[in-house]
């Protein structure tokens, strides 16, 4: 017999229930709203066509595969590189955008995420959502009837932000079997590390969670690493410790929008910090990254270092959201 849903749940059921495969067509029509919905074999389908797409980007800037298609970006929360590039792989692939976001919207009259989400899809071919509210994601699911994905909600989670990132060390190391992998600064509020961290765990790889006590990793995000059973985990506070085994650094910023008392903020921002002189003790292959943006917790004087990674890790994540809109409109 199956299982009873109630209908408003329904949507967010099915989605629960969507996995991708190697298949391009487990892709198409679908929603992004975690990477628990993603396994090896994905991610590897996903990898093999952002390289194709970082060729033709390389040799000719893009293709028309998309023409007639319209991408919205709903930004409820200031974006640079998640907004900036969902709508430069959209343009590179011959598609077109619709921007929305809090100030232009009908959210400022009381209208419902629901109702905003069911309008654009009344226009647009899929849906790009970030809010700042947990879960955003997952309510916005019940109105879509295009493909919807995750560009950030709250301190909840961030999977494409994730996935290039996981794509940006198989780039720079040639896979993540067996790397030491330190993820530094603010775990608690970190959505792209709370994405990150559950990625990271498909692999057999050595995870160091480095924050102080009140930034620490949550405990829901540890369990479900530890739970797969494959990614070993330490956490610590202990920044000088590990740094030499690291095989890849990646630096998070203290989220100063979500504190309430600006005292603790100034307190912590800047717990850590990456110099040329932490670098010297850092291994000369080792992978410097960073989500950005950056508000000095990595000094500007370490920018030409060759292994700071995070405008590479820009680049890719262009590519990368090219090929996601390609396999969810079915053009991969």
């Amino acid at each position: 017999m199956e299982k009873y849903v109630p209908a408003p749940a329904r949507a967010v059921f099915n989605l629960l229930q969507t996995n991708f495969t190697a298949d391009a067509a487990s892709w198409e029509g679908k929603c992004i709203i975690s990477v628990k919905q993603f396994g090896l074999e994905s991610l590897a389908k996903l990898f093999e066509v952002a390289d194709e797409m970082k060729k033709l980007v390389k040799e000719s800037g893009g293709d028309q595969r998309l023409q007639g298609r319209l991408l919205a970006t709903l930004f409820f929360e200031n974006s640079t590189r998640t907004c900036c590039s969902l709508q430069a792989a959209m343009l590179r692939l011959g598609g077109s955008v619709v921007s929305v976001n809090e100030t232009t919207s009908s959210v400022k009259k009381g209208e419902t995420l629901q109702d905003t989400i069911a309008c654009l899809c009344s226009y647009c071919d899929v849906v790009a959502l970030r809010h700042p509210q947990q879960g955003a994601a997952v309510q916005a699911v019940t109105a879509t009837r295009r493909p919807l994905i995750n560009a950030g909600d709250g301190v909840g989670e961030h999977p494409t932000q994730a996935i290039l990132d996981v794509y940006t060390m198989v780039s720079e190391l040639g896979g993540v079997e067996g790397k030491v992998i330190t993820l530094v600064g603010d775990l608690k509020n970190g959505r792209t590390v709370h994405s990150l961290a559950r990625l990271l765990a498909l692999y057999a790889c050595e995870l160091h969670f480095v924050a102080p006590p009140a930034l620490r990793m949550p405990e829901d995000v540890v369990r479900d690493v530890t739970a797969r059973g494959r990614a070993t985990v330490t956490q610590s506070d202990a920044f000088d410790a590990v740094l030499p085994r690291a095989d890849v650094l990646y630096v998070t910023r203290v989220q100063k929008e979500r504190f309430e008392d600006a005292a603790e903020y100034e307190a912590l921002r800047l717990v850590y910090r990456v110099t040329p002189e932490v670098l010297a003790r850092a291994k000369r292959d080792m992978v410097l990254m960073h989500p950005l943006p950056r508000v000095g917790e990595i000094a500007e004087d370490c920018d030409d270092d060759p292994r700071a990674a995070y405008v590479r890790q820009m680049e890719n994540g262009m590519v990368v959201r090219m090929a996601l809109l390609a396999l969810l409109l079915g053009k991969a």
